[in-house]
């Protein structure tokens, strides 16, 4: 049996919402139906003719386990309607496509909801590891004396909770901290304060040019908080960023030579973000249109201390599957985490040594033209929420090669804990 061709017919996204002070309006599950309601609303199928739904989200809080499984019931999927939860750190999104892809390409389903959802303002709090112990012992005391004796264990610092993002956000087996693991890209490959500058003000310059052509209009849908108040669009850009006032920034990570800081670093945000996948069968049976054809897809692991070059090793075998080359691809959307690591993924790129040793290549891949390059900005102007952002960049190019007239594209993205993902799109 050949493989089927699978289709991205259509998706949609929330605003991504920087995180501020305390919780954000949504929880991860209402983030995806505010962004799943309106991309449903449009379609002419019943929204039971899912065959199954997939979610990505790595910081799942407890009211909402399974989220996936929580926001199809949600979106009225149906109680028959089978949904899971992907977790493979900031991968979650794209994996969430990539499985729906490879069962409709196998033949076993025909249409599939996947999408990506985070709502980093919600992640916990957690005890110390010596509160904890202090607790539980409180909980075997036997007796008033016993109860006493423990009691007198009591430390003011047990009460400081420990921020779990900032836990999350360390890799166990190195001890870096995701800046930290760009630091050592920007150290590695050269990539000096000013142009890791130079790329987050265009980053944030290329968003709001977008948000003010209206070229997001039909991927970003409003959400609406239990106030009445309308999120209409992603609020961390700045559209007056300029190096003067990026250079005042310090470092966030490496004090005080370092290279990244929290002006060209991504925003930690909250935001969801749906794709429907669908099969030929479905797409003639349901009269869809699609905006792209899922061609591949590939994952890469390596040192989780360079975790950032992922998508060089994840890009590079679906070019050599298919015999391309760096003017094959039209747009590329490298999710941008840090613009240190970005701009080392294409020094990697045109690095002859990296090339050889690494990837298995005879030449360098060459230099990728920045006007193919995250052409309406990326993470570090609309932020990172970590589910998401990889769902995120595959809708966005799908809908940029339409909006641009162009063939072909690669998303991908670095995972932290050491691997990266990526997928291509040729226009449908």
């Amino acid at each position: 049996m050949t493989d089927r061709p699978v289709y991205l017919v259509d998706g949609a996204r929330t605003p991504f919402l920087k995180v501020r002070s305390g919780p954000g309006p949504f929880t991860p599950v209402d983030l995806a139906v505010q962004a799943g309601r309106p991309l449903l609303l449009r379609q002419p199928f019943d929204r039971t003719a899912f065959d199954l739904c997939i979610l990505g989200c790595v910081n799942v809080i407890a009211d909402e386990m399974n989220p996936a499984r929580v926001a199809a019931l949600r979106l009225g999927l149906g109680e028959a309607m089978v949904a899971f939860t992907m977790q493979i750190n900031c991968g979650s999104g794209m994996q969430s496509i990539d499985t729906a892809y490879r069962y409709i390409r196998d033949g076993s389903h025909n249409l599939i909801l996947a999408g990506g959802t985070e709502a980093l303002s919600h992640a916990p709090l957690v005890l110390r590891q010596e509160a904890v112990e202090w607790y539980a012992g409180m909980a075997r005391a036997k007796g008033p004396l016993d109860t006493a004796r423990r009691m007198a264990g009591l430390r003011p610092e047990f009460f400081k909770p420990v921020i779990g993002l900032e836990r999350g956000l360390t890799d166990p087996i190195t001890d870096l901290n995701m800046g930290q693991t760009a630091e050592v890209l920007a150290y590695r490959f050269g990539i000096d304060r000013t142009a890791a500058d130079t790329y987050a003000m265009q980053s944030h310059h290329r968003l709001a040019r977008a948000q003010r052509e209206g070229w997001l209009s039909g991927e970003v849908m409003p959400a609406f908080d239990r106030d009445g108040t309308a999120h209409v669009k992603d609020d961390g850009v700045r559209p007056d960023s300029d190096m003067d006032s990026l250079a005042k920034l310090n470092p966030a990570f490496e004090k005080p030579y370092g290279k990244v800081t929290p002006g060209n670093s991504s925003q930690i945000t909250d935001g969801a973000s749906w794709v429907i996948l669908a099969s030929e069968q479905a797409v003639e049976a349901h009269g869809l249109t699609p905006l792209a054809r899922i061609v591949d897809s590939q994952w890469a692991a390596l040192d989780p201390s360079i975790m950032g070059l992922g998508p060089v090793l994840a890009s590079q075998p679906i070019l050599q599957r298919h015999d391309f080359g760096r003017d094959d691809i039209d747009l590329w959307e490298v999710n941008e985490a840090f613009a240190a690591q970005v701009l080392a993924c294409l020094a990697a790129w045109e690095d002859e040594t990296f090339c050889r040793e690494v990837l298995g290549m005879d030449a360098p891949l060459g230099r990728i033209d920045r006007d193919r390059l995250n052409v309406d900005g990326g993470a570090i102007s609309l932020g990172h929420p970590v589910g998401t952002s990889g769902n995120r960049i595959v809708l966005h190019l799908a809908n940029a090669l339409k909006r641009m007239n162009k063939t072909r594209g690669i998303a991908t993205e670095c995972i932290g804990g050491g691997q990266g993902g990526a997928m291509m799109l040729e226009v449908a």
